[in-house]
């Protein structure tokens, strides 16, 4: 199959990729990551996740984010938003788009927040039903689709039936993620084609983190069989609290790269965006895990 002519990048950094730093990230610098994202030209930032303080205390300004964005025209705005009240919050703040998310792996789901898999897409089903009458879109992660820190392996028939479940609830779009990063080219392959059987694949988005450093390549795999939107966060921030040594998602500006490569669109200005990546690890003190962003900015 063809590589797409344009890809659309899904930035989750300001809420994926700060959400776990130890040390509390200030409202404003939250704000100004997110303008410059959009500056560099994204078109879909995540920006903030309206979940308890006492889960996450690096988003309890999840209020004051949402309300302190600048926003720019043709950009989405998109939060969190786990369940009903986080839901509320979310939309008395005019947030744009939110997002569930749910698990292939039933350990991992228990870990995460609290409850089985189908338990969770019963909680869901609010949600949906709630945003549908707001007239606010609504987006599905799955996590765990290539392996899990307590299953291991995770079945392409299971990612699949979860994938189905978040569609037909009325997500508009489903985002697989390989959470703890040991996905490979062939795996995320034959993963895609199991949930591209429930799902068309125009609906579907690549979440890659890259801790054994398989996230280009298998990004690469993924496109070639026709997926168009892929999830990055700036610098490599990030990683998951549920899995020991889970690193960053992949680099946006790494993927934006690969893409120029292979002559694919995004509308995304790399300077720029590397850029954004060098200010942001060094306004909270974290290494800069691009490495086309170390490479640019060093030039």
């Amino acid at each position: 199959m063809a590589f797409p002519k344009q890809v659309r990048l899904v930035e989750v950094g300001p809420r994926d990729g700060l959400q776990n730093e130890p040390e509390p990230i200030d409202t404003t610098t939250k704000l100004a990551l997110i303008d410059r994202l959009g500056a560099a030209g994204l078109t879909h930032i995540e920006a903030a996740s309206f979940v308890s303080p006492k889960w996450v205390p690096q988003m309890a300004d999840h209020r004051e984010v949402m309300q302190g964005l600048t926003r720019r025209q043709g950009v989405t705005y998109s939060a969190l938003t786990p369940n009903l009240k986080g839901l509320e919050a979310a939309l008395e703040c005019g947030v744009d788009e939110v997002a569930v998310f749910g698990a292939a792996s039933e350990a991992f789901s228990q870990k995460n927040i609290n409850c089985s898999v189908a338990e969770s897409l019963e909680r869901f089903a609010p949600v949906l039903e709630r945003a549908r009458k707001a007239k606010v879109r609504v987006r599905g992660y799955v996590s765990c689709v290539l392996g899990c820190p307590y299953e291991g392996e995770i079945a392409p028939a299971k990612v699949a039936e979860v994938s189905k479940a978040l569609y037909d609830m009325g997500c508009y779009e489903v985002s697989l993620g390989d959470t703890i990063g040991v996905g490979t080219p062939l795996k995320a392959k034959r993963m895609l084609e199991a949930v591209a059987r429930d799902v068309p694949m125009d609906k579907l988005a690549a979440h890659f983190h890259d801790t054994y450093g398989q996230a280009l390549a298998n990004l690469y795999a993924v496109l070639e069989e026709g997926v168009a939107v892929i999830d990055s966060s700036v610098a490599g921030l990030g990683g998951c609290p549920y899995a020991k040594g889970a690193s960053g998602n992949v680099a946006s500006e790494d993927v934006v790269y690969l893409l120029n490569g292979l002559g694919i669109e995004s509308g995304i200005d790399l300077d720029a965006l590397a850029a954004t990546g060098t200010w942001i690890t060094q306004a909270i003190g974290r290494p800069n895990r691009s490495k086309v962003g170390v490479a640019l900015c060093a030039k």
